[in-house]
C-alpha cells in the first residue's frame, strides 16, 4: 500500500511539471514608452565644439526592438549651428535596471553657416543624414531614466560643403518612462 501511494505521488509531481502548471500572465505592456531631454556635447568639422540640448523619446514594440526619435540643437561658436531631426530603430537588452542599447536613425539637419562664409548673416542650407550611435539607459526609479548615448552623424551635404559634415555628439538626458 505504501509502495503504491509513494508511486502515485511521484507520478503525479512528474505531470505536474509536464502540463506546465505554470500561471499566465494576464496582461501583457504592448508598447514601452519613454520621453525625455538631453545636454549635448559633441565636436564638427567646422567648429570646434558643440554644445546644446535635445530631446528624445523612444517607442519598443518588441522586447528587444524599437523606435527612436531625436531632435539635437548643437551650437557652435561664431553663430554656426547644427539642428537635426532623427528616426530610426534600435536594438536594446536589460540587465536589471541597465538597458544597453544600439541604434540607426535617418534625418534632416540643418546647418548653420558662419557670416564669413555666405557673406551675410547667418544663412543655413539643409541636408539628409544618417547616424549611428549607442548608449544605456539606467533605470533610476520606475518611472525616471537617465541616459548616456553617443552618436555619429554622416550628412550628405554635396557640393557645398566640400568637406561634408561628419559630427559626433555625446549626450546626457532624463527620461520619463510611461508605463
Amino acid at each position: 500500500m505504501f509502495r503504491k501511494s509513494l508511486l502515485l505521488l511521484t507520478l503525479a509531481l512528474g505531470l505536474v511539471s509536464i502540463a506546465r502548471a505554470q500561471k499566465l500572465p494576464t496582461a501583457t505592456k504592448l508598447l514601452d514608452i519613454q520621453a525625455g531631454g538631453e545636454f549635448i556635447y559633441g565636436h564638427s568639422d567646422y567648429s570646434t565644439q558643440l554644445k546644446g540640448y535635445g530631446f528624445y523619446g523612444t517607442i519598443d514594440f518588441k522586447p528587444h526592438f524599437g523606435v527612436v526619435l531625436d531632435y539635437h540643437q548643437a551650437n557652435g561658436v561664431n553663430q554656426i549651428y547644427e539642428r537635426t531631426y532623427e528616426v530610426g530603430g534600435r536594438y536594446v537588452r536589460h540587465y536589471g535596471r541597465f538597458g544597453p542599447y544600439i541604434k540607426g536613425e535617418y534625418g534632416r539637419g540643418v546647418f548653420n553657416f558662419p557670416p564669413t562664409y555666405s557673406g551675410y548673416c547667418c544663412s543655413n542650407l539643409a541636408y539628409n543624414l544618417f547616424a549611428a550611435g549607442g548608449g544605456v539607459d539606467y533605470s533610476v526609479r520606475r518611472s525616471i531614466n537617465v541616459r548616456v548615448d553617443a552618436e555619429y552623424q554622416d550628412w550628405r551635404s554635396g557640393l557645398l560643403l566640400p568637406h561634408g559634415l561628419t559630427p559626433y555628439l555625446g549626450t546626457v538626458g532624463v527620461a520619463y518612462h510611461f508605463h
